[in-house]
C-alpha cells in the first residue's frame, strides 16, 4: 500500500494525547499515518480516506494547535475531502464535550462522516499542578485506543467507509 488510508493527526501538552495516538497508530499498523498537528500538510489530507483526530481540551475548547491546523488546512480541503470518515480521541480535565463540538462543527463543514462515537477520556485534572502534569494513560485506555485504530484501519481497507 503506497499511501496509509488512515490519517492520525494529534496534539499534546502533557503527553496524553500523544500516548493514545501512538496507541491507535500501533493498532491500525501499516495503514496509518501518524502526524503531530503541526506537521500535517494538504496532500496528506487528500491522500487519506479517514482521519482520527486526537488531542486535548484546553478552557472547554479545543488545544490551539489543534485549532491551527484546522485553520490553516479548511478552505484548502473544503469540497475535497466530502464523505470521508472520521473519529476522534479527546483528552479532558473534566468532560471534553466543548472540543468535541468544535471538532464536530468542523467536520460538518468538511462534511466528513463519523464513523465511530466520540471518545473521551477524562483525566480529572482539576487544579493548576494536576493540568501541567505530564499524563499517565491507563493500560485500558490504550487498549481502547489501539481498538479504535485497528477498527477505522480495517473498515477502510473494507471500504465499509
Amino acid at each position: 500500500m503506497d499511501k496509509p488510508p488512515l490519517l492520525i493527526a494529534w496534539h499534546s501538552r502533557t503527553g496524553a494525547s500523544e500516548a493514545m495516538a501512538r496507541a491507535a497508530s500501533d493498532g491500525a499498523g501499516h495503514s496509518a499515518l501518524l502526524r503531530p498537528v503541526d506537521a500535517v500538510e494538504a496532500e496528506q489530507m487528500l491522500a487519506a480516506r479517514g482521519y482520527l483526530f486526537v488531542g486535548p481540551e484546553n478552557l472547554a475548547a479545543l488545544s490551539g494547535a489543534m485549532k491551527e491546523m484546522f485553520d490553516r488546512l479548511y478552505y484548502p480541503m473544503l469540497g475535497e475531502i466530502e464523505g470521508r470518515a472520521y473519529a476522534t480521541i479527546i483528552a479532558a480535565g473534566s468532560d471534553g464535550e466543548g472540543a468535541q463540538r468544535q471538532l464536530d462543527r468542523i467536520a460538518t463543514g468538511w462534511r466528513l462522516r463519523r464513523v465511530s462515537d466520540p471518545m473521551i477520556v477524562n483525566f480529572d485534572a482539576q487544579t493548576k499542578d494536576a493540568i501541567l502534569a505530564p499524563k499517565k494513560v491507563g493500560e485500558d485506555v490504550l487498549h481502547r485506543c489501539r481498538e479504535l485504530g485497528a477498527a477505522l484501519a480495517e473498515g477502510l481497507k473494507l471500504n465499509l467507509f
